[in-house]
């Protein structure tokens, strides 16, 4: 499952920010409106009078979820409607809230952008529903992405661990050791490089995604959120830890010039060219239909970690769904999101192509057992289900992540095209990203 996002919002998001503020300062309660129920939620009985549910999703694995739950709840309706991948979904879904109609029951949201409608209440606490039942269900990054407190926003959709992609095929011809710490990460990039200029250890232009989930992995806390509080520090020690490293393969010019998702990144995925990945867990479909010309080439590793000897693990990508405010049918809307995330549900995902979230799949031992003919018949769900229970699950995104993304390249961004440091450009993304949240009535490093 691709999960990359181009995270384009700017004058859209002006409006999610004050929306959300203004929601907030009106005290509005996620257990009211809508449906107008208060109090506990009697799904059962929900689903018993039956009705109409609406989904928006891009994801192609919940035609067969809403298939499976018709089939056991005839008296329901469900209509799923692809709005859009995620900025373009969005957008669509913060007009309807602000148009006041128009609004689905159940969204497809990935987690950096959750925030975004939990600081203005726009989507329902699905706590009152049952949904804390859930969370020794689900691996600790997607389950901390989607609850505060005693507050559940979302229920985990997929889930994107980090693992390590290298090309066997190139490594063994030029006598290169799998790494195992991002310092010989680096060795490793200067050995492939210096045996043949036009092999590079991996590509990258600047991605705020891939960034932030190393800067993760690293143990750094850039963002702190307490309410419309926000905390943006790029200086922390698991920030320094990353940026120190991959300026050194930015200086010797050891990562390739080439944008993931492009057609050159697909050809040097292909020829050898990009020897690795550093990338979530949903990635080996990607593989498989994108570059189907080197299987068997490549192989499935662990992350390289930031300290000998450590485990440390990050997300990169996965998405939840959640119940926004305005739904007319609260009840169905919870039933169906449980369904799709959890039990047979979630399996039949997973059967379908899907990452899981939910430690009963990573479990099990058909999961595990399975065997990928494109990584040379190896086990890769083990090393991924591994990572998976690696995630630390302190890492927070900003409320408004979506926007500040949007403007990575344009601060970050220039360390890949200019003298411009790593180090200077994460200082501009942070002044321009506490500039915008103040700008937006957040209090933002004050």
């Amino acid at each position: 499952m691709r999960t990359h996002t181009t995270r384009r919002l700017l004058g859209a998001l002006a409006t999610v920010a004050a929306l959300a503020l203004t929601a907030t300062a009106c005290g509005s309660d996620a257990a009211d409106g809508g449906s107008g129920a208060t109090g506990p939620k009697d799904v059962a009985a929900a689903l018993e009078k039956g009705g109409k549910v609406t989904v928006w999703a891009w994801e192609p694995t919940l035609e067969k979820v809403v298939e499976d739950f018709e089939k056991k709840y005839p008296k329901v309706d469900v209509e799923l409607v692809n709005a859009g991948t995620s900025d373009k979904q969005y957008t669509a879904l913060q007009n309807a809230i602000a148009a006041g109609s128009g609004a689905p029951d159940v969204a497809q949201v990935e987690y950096y952008a959750l925030g975004q409608f939990t600081i203005g209440k726009s989507v329902e606490d699905l706590a009152p529903y049952g949904a804390q039942k859930h969370a020794t269900s689900f691996t600790p990054g997607p389950w901390n992405a989607v609850h505060q407190d005693a507050s559940v926003y979302a229920l985990p959709m997929d889930s994107g661990p980090m693992a390590f992609f290298y090309n066997k095929k190139v490594f063994d011809k030029h006598g290169v050791k799998v790494p195992t710490t991002w310092d010989e990460y680096v060795e490793a990039a200067r050995t492939l490089h210096k045996a043949d200029p036009k092999v590079f250890i991996t590509n990258d232009t600047g991605d705020a995604g891939a960034t932030t989930s190393l800067i993760w992995q690293a143990g750094g806390h850039p963002y702190k959120t307490d309410g419309t509080n926000v905390t943006i520090d790029f200086g922390d020690e698991g920030t320094r830890t990353y940026t120190a490293t991959w300026q050194k393969l930015l200086d010797e010019k050891l990562v390739a010039p080439i944008s993931s998702w492009s057609d050159a990144w697909y050809k040097g995925l292909a020829d050898g060219s990009i020897a690795t990945l550093s990338i979530g867990a949903w990635m080996p479909a990607n593989f498989t239909s994108g570059v189907a010309t080197a299987s068997g080439d490549w192989r499935v590793a662990p992350l390289p970690q930031w300290k000998t000897g450590a485990k440390a693990g990050a997300e990169n990508g996965g998405s939840s769904l959640a119940v926004p405010k305005a739904a007319k049918n609260k009840e169905l809307a919870y039933a169906f999101t449980e369904f799709a995330t959890t039990g047979t549900g979630a399996s039949s995902r997973v059967a379908a192509g899907a990452f899981p979230a939910t430690r009963a799949d990573l479990e099990s031992k058909a999961f595990l057992d399975t065997e990928f003919p494109y990584f040379g018949g190896q086990k890769a769900n083990r090393i991924f289900a591994e990572a998976a229970q690696n995630v630390g699950a302190d890492w927070s995104y900003l409320p408004y992540q979506v926007y500040a993304n949007s403007i990575f390249n344009d601060t970050v961004g220039k360390a890949y095209v200019s003298p411009t440091t790593l180090s200077d450009g994460l200082k501009a993304w942070q002044e321009a990203s506490v500039k915008y949240g103040n700008d937006q009535g957040f209090t933002v490093n004050k």
